[in-house]
């Protein structure tokens, strides 16, 4: 079992060595790694050429996990994903051929590209960590992570993630456009390196990734701050805005991102400062609003950032400065 310290400190290198390949996002890095430790997929959503590709590539890398990377078509069937079974003629029987799914941090590229069907097959695996196959279950090794993306801006022959779906992502995030000097800088270290490819060195392998995720049970959440959760997540429900708010799955994603955020500062216990960090990136893709507010531009993050500004913080007496 970690230490808060020794997590502290091994996801600050995480994010550094990430950050060697991926310049100037590193929020949007310390969001994917909270997601990691949760044991949580993440969905980016953002436009082409962003770096979504390169940060999953940079995140096995530095896990030293083995990646797999599935594109996405119209025409992709659910045995693309999971494997099927092979007739052996030598053998005279049938064997079992795994997919790329089989591997511990698989990305999803354009994953709304693909029939329900095939989204469904990827539903089953993210949920139950399982793949079943002619009767057949296969478990997925742990820790086996999914990094889905979709193009925001192209919907023509798309099938949009239906909502029990989108609830698998423990968190939704989006890249952005880097700075000028972020995009300079990524110029530079290309003209300095002389190849296109950034070689990252592991700073832990799947077994460190998982001592993580085990020694995040560690962190404390007092009362005040677990109602304080549950507050939030209701007001989502309540708001004029929304049709339909986020589940108690929503609830137990802002539970475990905000652990995972007070392990990362160095404390054994989550503050609402640590809730309200991860509040907007775990309940957003989980609302679904009025049709009639799209054309307003409401946005799910405009709910989650009212429902922040609504719900009274537990007082600074009520909560605890460290954990005995």
């Amino acid at each position: 079992m970690l230490t808060v310290g020794e997590i502290a400190t091994r996801g600050d290198r995480i994010v550094d060595e990430v950050e060697r390949a991926v310049v100037g996002k590193r929020e949007a890095l310390e969001l994917v790694l909270l997601g990691f430790l949760a044991d949580g997929h993440v969905l980016v959503e953002d436009f082409p050429g962003l770096g979504k590709t390169l940060i999953a590539r940079s995140f096995a890398q530095v896990f030293a996990m083995d990646f797999g990377r599935v594109q996405f078509t119209p025409d992709l069937m659910p045995s693309d994903v999971t494997g099927s079974s092979v007739f052996n003629q030598r053998t005279g029987d049938f064997e079992f051929r795994p997919g790329p799914i089989f591997t511990n941090l698989l990305l999803g590229d354009e994953i709304n590209r693909a029939p329900p069907k095939t989204q469904a097959a990827l539903l089953e695996a993210m949920q139950e960590r399982q793949v079943t196959i002619e009767g057949r279950t296969n478990s997925l090794e742990r820790p086996f992570l999914v990094i889905a993306t979709q193009n925001p801006i192209e919907y023509e022959g798309t099938y949009p993630l239906p909502e029990a779906q989108l609830d698998r992502f423990i968190l939704r995030i989006a890249i952005g456009y880097p700075s000028r000097d972020d995009e300079w800088a990524l110029l530079e270290r290309r003209l300095e390196r002389g190849v296109d490819e950034v070689r990252l060195d592991p700073v832990t392998d799947r077994r460190g990734l998982l001592e993580m995720q085990e020694s995040i049970e560690q962190i404390h959440v007092s009362e005040p701050v677990g109602t304080y959760i549950v507050d939030i997540v209701s007001s989502t429900r309540t708001s004029q805005r929304v049709q339909v708010g986020a589940s108690p799955r929503g609830s137990l994603a802002i539970l475990k991102l905000a652990r995972v955020k007070a392990a990362l500062a160095g404390r054994d216990f989550v503050t609402p400062e640590d809730v309200k960090a991860v509040a907007v990136p775990a309940l957003s893709h989980r609302l679904m609003l009025k049709p009639e507010l799209w054309v307003q531009r409401v946005r799910p993050e405009d709910v989650v950032r009212e429902a922040l500004d609504a719900v009274p913080a537990p007082a600074a007496e009520d909560l605890p400065t460290r954990v005995e």
